[in-house]
């Protein structure tokens, strides 16, 4: 994916961005964690709760192992939780929970971004890890089909990227406004898990904004090919 060249300056900023992204979350998962919820309710409790009042019961909250590998899968209508947030009693698990049930809401309620999202799924992991071997053995057999066929395929990863954007930040403000309104958490607590997926939304928006920059970046490597 990387090869250095003067056009690496134009990746730069993100690269940053996501790093700081990246300590910025742990710090607040890290922080968070050892602040327990004082209704004592963990994130699979949380989790079943809220599908619950929602009518959900169907969706099944499993178990998975990792930190922070939580998931909604709408295909097989199934949320996991990371076992410190499946266990975790804690503001930031109960945060991470919520998120991922948020998710499981847009899905009942049809929410258009995440079933495009969905769609776009098998073509952005193909994007992702073939455009730009294909790109690179155009740019240097000075192909200029290979290299704008690579360009159209990562297009397709990069738009998965932006299209995650309202995704993300929808189930975190269902998040939030369930946790308020059904009472689950304290007015301070709110305020937890507030910090905790504001953090989170940070590493989609650094992860957009690399996909972009690195499109850019194959745009300018493209020209400056013709230009030889």
């Amino acid at each position: 994916m990387f090869f250095w060249d003067p056009t690496m300056f134009v990746v730069i900023p993100a690269a940053l961005l996501a790093l700081y992204a990246q300590m910025r979350v742990q710090s607040a998962y890290s922080r968070y964690s050892q602040v327990p919820t004082a209704n004592g309710m963990t994130g699979a409790e949380v989790a079943t709760e809220i599908l619950r009042r929602n009518g959900l019961s169907s969706v099944q909250v499993e178990r998975i192992d990792g930190t922070l590998s939580d998931h909604y899968d709408p295909r097989t209508r199934v949320l996991r939780l990371s076992t410190g947030v499946y266990d975790g009693a804690s503001v930031a698990s109960v945060g991470v929970a919520a998120h991922e049930t948020g998710h499981a809401l847009q899905h009942a309620q049809h929410y258009g971004p995440l079933a495009l999202r969905s769609a776009m799924v098998p073509t952005s992991q193909f994007g992702s890890w073939l455009a730009w071997p294909i790109f690179i053995m155009g740019f240097f057999f000075h192909s200029g089909a290979f290299m704008q066929l690579g360009i159209l395929i990562f297009s397709a990863a990069v738009a998965f990227t932006v299209v995650t954007l309202p995704v993300e930040f929808n189930a975190s403000a269902r998040a939030m406004r369930v946790l308020a309104t059904e009472g689950m958490v304290t007015a301070g607590e709110l305020q937890g898990v507030r910090t905790v997926l504001n953090a989170a939304a940070l590493t989609y928006v650094a992860a957009a904004a690399m996909a972009v920059l690195q499109l850019l970046r194959m745009l300018l490597l493209a020209n400056m090919r013709r230009e030889d």
